[in-house]
């Protein structure tokens, strides 16, 4: 059964979940119906959201390999995979999946981040208040059963990107953090160096 989650809400994936080995990682965005404009203004580009995983070892992005993006699309162990990048948000269901496969992943990792930026956000014009129905979800890789969605409902005017949420080891156990946090950075360099 899929929980629904609120904003900072955390919920433990093992503990209901016994054998939980892998888990794919959903997100879905859909682009805001745009206001009409002027008869020669040109046609506003697409909003190409971006699906990132930052892994984390004792809380810190250490190495440039550990960031997962439509450019690096697996991790050096194996163990998290980006399975492409979306450009226009298209389409119903997950617009960009990353699988994470926990049960393999070394023991130096405590912190999965997943993130989403708006590819050129500032040269476009473009931030997440131009994008409806933004959601993560976790499903069961063994059956593919939703554990859990996020939907993300507040207003993110002027923000060019968002820290949707974080898989992580507490005692032993995976859980997951809907963060749901909105930030004025420019693209995926400067939000891997929050974490740096």
């Amino acid at each position: 059964m899929s929980v629904s989650l609120q904003k900072g809400q955390k919920v433990s994936l093992s503990k209901d979940n016994a054998g939980l080995s892998k888990v794919v990682v959903g997100l879905g965005w859909d682009e805001a119906p745009q206001t009409k404009r002027g008869f020669f203004a040109p046609k506003p580009q697409p909003i190409d959201c971006d699906a990132s995983a930052i892994l984390l070892r004792g809380g810190r992005l250490c190495s440039n390999e550990d960031l997962i993006y439509f450019g690096n699309l697996r991790h050096k162990t194996g163990t998290i995979q980006h399975m492409g990048d979306n450009l226009t948000g298209a389409g119903e269901g997950d617009d960009e999946q990353i699988v994470v496969d926990l049960a393999a992943i070394p023991a130096e990792y405590d912190r999965i981040v997943i993130v989403v930026n708006i590819y050129q956000a500032y040269q476009r014009k473009q931030h997440f208040g131009m994008i409806q129905n933004a959601f993560i979800r976790l499903v069961d890789g063994r059956n593919n059963t939703e554990m859990c969605k996020y939907n993300l409902s507040d207003d993110y005017s002027n923000m060019t990107a968002m820290i949707f949420g974080e898989i992580y080891r507490h005692n032993g156990e995976w859980k997951f953090n809907a963060v749901g946090q909105g930030t004025n950075d420019p693209g995926l360099g400067e939000l891997a160096n929050r974490f740096v």
